[in-house]
């Protein structure tokens, strides 16, 4: 009998580097599997950690249980604010009520909270840079009086904010913008308020620009993009527009590699696939095993740097 032999046609993989998880998402995710440890289950946790699906399914099996708000939290019970940072409102409230609580907030979002606090507390009304209703920018937001702060989320805003002051001003951005988008904004701040003052480094974080600069070096070396991530991903979501903008019509966001349409893969012989900050790298494996499954396989690697940054754990959780 004559052995049939499957032909699988060729796909080159060109895997981005950096990719996923950055070391402030892979610090949030160590508070809770660390406070488990030490407290017990259940650990309450304000918000999804890292806005990715497949991590908080996984610390969910391990008895976190996430809420929007602190008047879920029982009265006994140790809480974690997210990555993305909280309101000022929200320790005090848990201050007020005796909670045990853990800060993950990634210490790139909390330098912005100084340099918001130093603006506000030098008298400066300051614009924020950033995308309305994303848990970073609400709780950048919280740092400071009601007022005191001004919501800039594109170039149009940028061209028709009218600040109280416009010779006492200053502007700080959310950190996990568009990294071209915010310089062309801030140039038309700088144009419209020369006196504004800015951060003394760029507020977007290495994570955000790293994988957006490996995107871009690798967009127009393949025929379309996935990236790995959740659609609230600000992070993952501007890496699709990066892509795009350089040209690669076929990007596309997936959460994992069951989403993906490979009919909308047809014809595509180079894939480039990346994931966001939040995306752990295990589903970047099943999209590589998945793409096995259909192809004969080959694995290029486009790096742009290596990160070796890492930020300590709360001194509670460090012993």
């Amino acid at each position: 009998m004559t052995e049939t032999i499957q032909f699988l046609p060729p796909l080159t993989l060109v895997l981005a580097g950096p990719r996923g998880f950055c070391a402030g998402v892979d610090r949030a995710i160590q508070i809770v599997e660390r406070a488990l440890q030490k407290y017990g289950a259940p650990v309450y946790v304000r918000h999804e950690i890292v806005h990715n699906k497949f991590v908080v399914d996984s610390l969910k099996a391990k008895g976190a249980v996430f809420v929007e708000d602190l008047a879920e939290v029982p009265d006994d019970a140790p809480v974690i604010f997210s990555a993305h940072g909280v309101p000022k409102a929200v320790p005090a409230e848990a201050t007020r009520r005796g909670l045990t609580y853990l800060d993950a907030t990634c210490p790139l979002v909390s330098k912005v909270h100084t340099e918001a606090e130093r603006h506000a507390a030098d008298g400066r009304q300051i614009i924020l840079i950033g995308h309305a209703n994303h848990p970073e920018v609400i709780g950048t937001m919280g740092q400071v009086p009601e007022g005191r702060m001004i919501l800039v989320e594109d170039l149009a805003q940028a061209e028709t904010v009218q600040p109280a002051d416009p010779e006492n001003l200053a502007f700080v951005t959310q950190t996990t913008l568009s990294v071209d988008e915010t310089a062309t904004i801030v140039a038309v701040l700088r144009r419209r308020f020369p006196a504004i003052q800015g951060p003394r480094k760029e507020d977007i974080c290495y994570a955000t620009t790293n994988r957006q600069a490996a995107v871009r070096a690798m967009a127009r070396r393949v025929d379309a993009v996935l990236v790995l991530g959740a659609p609230n991903s600000s992070n993952s979501r501007r890496l699709v527009e990066v892509a795009k903008g350089e040209g690669c019509d076929r990007a596309v966001l997936v959460q994992r590699a069951a989403d993906i349409d490979w009919a909308q893969l047809d014809g595509v012989r180079r894939l480039g696939i990346t994931a966001g900050a939040s995306a752990p790298e295990v589903l970047v494996e099943e999209v590589v095993e998945a793409a096995r499954r259909r192809h004969t396989v080959t694995v290029e690697h486009a790096s742009v740097t290596e990160e070796t940054i890492t930020f300590k754990l709360p001194r509670a959780l460090s012993a």
